[in-house]
């Protein structure tokens, strides 16, 4: 037998022994789970359906039944695992601990190289998002089109239709002026602490007041911010998309980014999640890192310097969404309300059914239009009775979803920013 031939044999069972490997370890997961069936009511897409199918338990026993090959890699059984949103609602009320994300993630891990995504997807996911002054340079290419009015006259003429872009286009958000992040900001005289700011991929690019407001509170505690260059993308969409090399090569380069920095805060409660998970998703190669991130309003609570700032009252009323990552991931979601409690005069209080998912969970509303509407119609029904002044949501994947379909004049904003401009913020 010619060598070459020999080598490629050897590779290819390598390959297959890592892949059986693989399977071994997501059916161990998946053996945790005693179909006990106390998830089923905290999972949103089972409480939608009420199909077991959708729910954890459900798809718990179809994984492990397509991992033992007893069932078939079907495009019915894709459809189920796709339609979760990951929420991690099911390992927060699993009495037995079942890692139901990691086993999720790592199935669609396997599900991207049985499909061949969408040219866009992998584009989107591949080089779009892991290129922030690329993203940077698209919405600036954005802001043109709507101020120009080329966007009227594109919707008009069809041509988003003809290239399936019309559900994308329909579905841009606002897109704030841009911010040319210097490495430090330093404060006046002599700093508590440095800190080090995740800037992440589309909060960069769309949410630049939260990121502005994080760097101005953090500055008049007397602490100085630092903004490594070298930061990237979290890879939070990779990792719940099946793009788990990409996800990992981004975790090696925010670490590298963040080694110097003893805290990573992090605005957005979905890139917060990601990062606290990067000792997991690298099988504890930085074991020190995930410790090291923690969100704005849980830092800022523990933030000494507050005797030193002047806070105006504020007499609205505030209610708060608790985001999924935040909730169930971080186990953070109590912070923003003692952060808020920080602003005289202020009514606090949830806003209904935050033990359910907004529906945005990244880019799931584009593929589940219908779903997503469905729960954040839910959400935007408990605001209009809410009778609030202000949504607060610490994730701006959420906030923005909710924005996008928000029918009422209330604003939406970070808890953070509402703070900021109390203490003299200007957006």
């Amino acid at each position: 037998m010619p060598t070459e031939t020999i080598l490629l044999d050897h590779r290819t069972s390598r390959s297959e022994k890592h892949a059986k490997n693989k399977d071994a370890s997501l059916i161990k997961i998946a053996d945790h789970c005693v179909a006990c069936g106390l998830c089923l009511p905290h999972c949103p897409t089972y409480r939608k359906t009420q199909s077991e199918a959708d729910s954890p338990r459900g798809r718990i026993a179809l994984m492990r039944g397509v991992l033992e090959e007893r069932l078939p890699f079907s495009e019915r059984f894709i459809e189920h695992i796709d339609l979760c949103l990951t929420c991690h609602a099911c390992e927060r009320a699993c009495p037995n601990n079942v890692a139901y994300g990691e086993l999720v993630d790592g199935m669609r891990v396997k599900i991207e190289t049985k499909r061949n995504s969408g040219f866009l997807h992998k584009l989107a996911l591949r080089h779009m998002m892991t290129r922030p002054r690329l993203l940077q340079a698209i919405a600036a290419s954005l802001r043109i089109y709507v101020k120009s009015g080329a966007q009227s006259v594109v919707r008009k003429s069809g041509l988003l239709k003809l290239l399936g872009l019309d559900k994308l286009e329909r579905n841009l958000p606002p897109l704030e002026t841009p911010v040319r992040w210097k490495s430090i900001y330093p404060v006046l005289g002599n700093a508590r602490a440095e800190v080090g700011l995740f800037l992440g991929c589309i909060a960069r690019t769309i949410d630049t007041t939260t990121l502005r407001a994080t760097t101005f509170v953090l500055n008049r505690l007397g602490y100085t911010v630092i903004v490594p260059p070298e930061q990237n993308c979290c890879g939070a969409l990779h990792s719940h998309s099946g793009e788990r090399e990409t996800a990992i090569n981004l975790a090696q380069q925010n670490m590298r980014a963040f080694d110097h920095v003893d805290t990573i805060i992090s605005t957005a409660s979905g890139c917060g999640a990601q990062l606290g998970e990067y000792d997991q998703l690298l099988k504890n190669e930085f074991p020190t890192f995930s410790r090291k991130v923690v969100d704005i309003a849980t830092f800022l609570n523990q933030a000494d310097g507050w005797d030193d700032v002047a806070i105006t009252p504020l007499n609205a009323k505030i209610v708060v969404h608790d985001p999924c990552t935040l909730r169930n991931v971080m186990r953070q979601e109590k912070s923003p309300y003692e952060l808020l409690k920080r602003i005289p005069g202020v009514d606090i209080k949830a806003l209904p059914g935050n033990d359910q998912c907004c529906g945005g969970a990244g880019n799931y509303f584009l593929h589940f239009p219908e779903m997503a509407d469905s729960l954040v119609n839910d959400k935007i029904n408990a605001l209009k009775q809410s009778g609030a002044d202000y949504l607060v949501s610490a994730n701006i994947g959420c906030a923005l979803f909710m924005r996008l379909r928000n029918t009422t004049t209330i604003e939406i904003l970070h808890p953070v920013v509402l703070l900021a401009r109390q203490m003299g913020f200007i957006c």
